[in-house]
């Protein structure tokens, strides 16, 4: 994976679905084309070391972000500020 192929705008969104709990990693392969791995080494090189072990500890084996693992109960997941959020910046988030 090459970092350079994907917008700014588009490296946003990844790292936005990577952080969402329900979001799985198939999700961000299907829209992306990015496989879960290289959504791991993209975070850790776009994230301060701390953060990145924070979110790994926090993904590792969550059923939510690995479809296989997800019941049939959990269905598709709308964050409800998602309508809100623009050009991927949760900082430019208007209420």
């Amino acid at each position: 994976m090459n970092e350079e192929q994907f917008s700014t705008r588009e490296l946003d969104r990844i790292i936005e679905m990577a952080w969402e709990d329900r979001t799985p990693f198939d999700s961000i392969r299907f829209q992306f084309d990015i496989t879960e791995k290289e959504v791991i080494t993209l975070m850790r090189r776009n994230m301060k070391p701390s953060s990145f072990k924070m979110w790994r500890k926090r993904v590792q084996g969550r059923s939510t972000k690995h479809a296989r693992l997800r019941s049939d109960e959990v269905g598709r997941f709308k964050c409800s500020r998602q309508r809100s959020i623009s050009m991927n910046k949760l900082s430019k988030r208007r209420r």
